[in-house]
């Protein structure tokens, strides 16, 4: 049966088209009978399969995805789903979806921008590797092994289990999935002194088209470096990654700063901007750009907030601040006591200065949108987003931001319903790691990332979507005289169609045109290795890596 399969696949696929031919009407029960069959588990695999007909099919779809923006267009929505509880079974539907003439997704978290993972123009098998989600942590070498399907709330509730000085850098969002956030890279408030998430990944199980399961030994290190940031769906299933565990000290410092933007004195934001990418290593300092209200139907500010995290107890983060931003205001007792601000809100911003000496796990419940007093616990809780919609793009910034930029900001944010733009300094570590090394090229001369968040709920009709996107696309059209230029480059992990995208062929020529900006040089080497791994590109989308031969 398999060399049957294998041969049937051979012949639909010579053209290596990016869609080929598909067969739109595959019948359920041919394709059940198929995964049962190919199943070493036939009776128990298809208790983890639903049917477009199923009773819980809506309800584990809304639960893939963190974007319902998607919901509306029924005729993209996966042929079936299946959510594996072992590892054996991802190859079992891979393996009955290459005889069908059927694509595969492959979700870990979703929160994939664009909902490449839950939604597609051609029929489609979700493979949802929630369930795939175990941890193992080795504090004797300092390694943590982890599923695919865990999420990162997860991941750091297991490793403060274990120790309360070790940590994964990483990204900030308790639910992002490993196996999504290490393939594309994977920013976070450690990355100045540690670098990506896939700057300390050493190992990965990973399994190819034809159902080879690999360690980093039996793979080669060309497949592993293109996994580490080049997107692993485009080479095969990511099915766990091995990162390295990094120290943290048992205390930390939490904080933000609040600030109205004012054109009028504009002397705070410059000075981050020319200071937050040298900062010593154990400081990180980003900006959180928002439209707020004070509730109470007067005129909206667009609002600047500091928001980071020192590596170290409340004392050491005084006197550093002290020294780089004495504008901040900031004593020791600060950090031990309520906010200071306006509790009424009689003016804004509310609160305008709040610090917290906590634990490594605590500043996760921080970040993550929590507070520092919630319990722990909290970062294992999930959330099922049926009402509120998105759309994200960004940036990387080679030099700061001038007055007629922020000018052109603040104009544009009063204009917009709930609009963000999140900057991240770079420099650090970052700079030190050769752009080469794995495929995120954004190193050395790339001061911060921008990533761009318009955000609405509610409504999602046509008409309403499009005003907000359109509000996007502009927002990110103005900003072209002001970042990273030929190529104008992007962060993987927050897709955008609107860069580009695969043709009907999967043609390098085209797909050039967006791959550079997300991975600059590395995007050829991305294609030859793929042509090595997946030859006859069945594991692609609009965004995958195409064969380059």
């Amino acid at each position: 049966m398999g060399n049957i399969a294998i041969f049937l696949y051979s012949i639909v696929f010579l053209s290596v088209s990016c869609t080929a031919i598909y067969r739109v009407g595959v019948d359920e029960d041919v394709f059940l009978r198929c995964l049962s069959r190919q199943s070493a588990r036939p009776g128990d695999i298809l208790q983890n399969v639903y049917t477009r007909n199923s009773s819980k099919y809506i309800s584990v779809l809304e639960s893939a995805s963190q974007n319902p923006r998607w919901f509306n267009e029924t005729d993209e929505r996966p042929y079936l789903i299946v959510v594996p509880v072992e590892e054996t079974d991802v190859w079992t539907v891979v393996s009955c979806s290459k005889v069908h003439q059927i694509q595969i997704r492959v979700k870990s978290g979703g929160h994939d921008y664009e909902g490449l993972s839950v939604r597609s123009e051609y029929p489609f098998v979700m493979i949802d590797l929630s369930n795939l989600n175990s941890i193992s942590v080795n504090l004797t070498e300092e390694t943590v092994w982890v599923q695919a399907g865990a999420t990162l709330g997860q991941l750091y509730y297991e490793i403060a289990n274990k120790s309360k000085t070790h940590a994964v850098p990483a990204g900030l969002c308790k639910g992002l999935g490993l196996g999504g956030h290490v393939s594309g890279g994977g920013l976070g408030t450690l990355m100045r002194k540690y670098g990506l998430a896939a700057d300390n990944a050493i190992d990965a199980r990973f399994m190819d088209v034809d159902g080879y399961f690999y360690d980093r030994n039996a793979m080669g290190e060309d497949t592993f470096w293109a996994l580490r940031g080049g997107g692993g769906a485009s080479f095969g299933v990511v099915l766990a990654w091995k990162l390295k565990l990094v120290r943290v000290p048992e205390q930390v410092t939490v904080f933000n700063f609040r600030r109205r933007l004012d054109l009028g004195n504009l002397r705070l934001l410059h000075k981050w901007q020319k200071t937050a990418y040298k900062l010593p290593e154990d400081l990180f300092i980003r900006v959180l750009i928002q439209k707020v209200g004070d509730g109470r139907g007067n005129a909206s500010i667009v609002q600047v907030t500091y928001n980071g995290m020192f590596l170290g107890p409340a004392a050491g983060l005084v006197q550093l601040l002290r020294e780089k931003f004495p504008e901040f205001g900031l004593e020791t007792e600060d950090c031990f006591r309520a906010p200071a601000g306006n509790g009424n809100c009689t003016s804004m911003p509310c609160i305008m200065k709040e610090c917290y000496q906590v634990s490594w796990i605590q500043s996760a419940v921080f970040f993550s949108g929590g507070k520092t007093d919630q319990p722990v616990e909290t970062l294992l809780s999930k959330f099922k987003n049926t009402r509120f919609f998105n759309k994200g793009t960004s940036d990387f910034l080679e030099a700061p931001i001038p007055d007629q930029g922020w000018k052109m900001i603040r104009q544009m944010f009063l204009s917009e319903d709930s609009p963000i733009m999140i900057i991240d300094p770079l420099g650090g570590r970052m700079d030190k790691i050769p752009e080469y090394v794995i495929p995120f090229p954004h190193r050395k001369g790339n001061l911060f990332n921008i990533q761009y968040l318009i955000n609405w709920s509610g409504d999602n009709s046509a008409q309403v979507a499009e005003k907000h996107l359109a509000f996007k696309r502009s927002l990110h059209e103005k900003m072209t005289p002001y970042v990273a230029k030929w190529p104008r480059t992007a962060y993987f992990n927050y897709k955008d169609l609107d860069l580009g995208r695969n043709d009907y062929h999967c043609n390098y020529t085209v797909a050039k045109v967006w791959g550079e900006k997300y991975f600059k040089g590395n995007f050829e080497k991305l294609a030859k290795i793929k042509a090595g791994i997946d030859p006859l590109n069945f594991f692609r989308s609009e965004l995958s890596i195409p064969v380059l031969k």
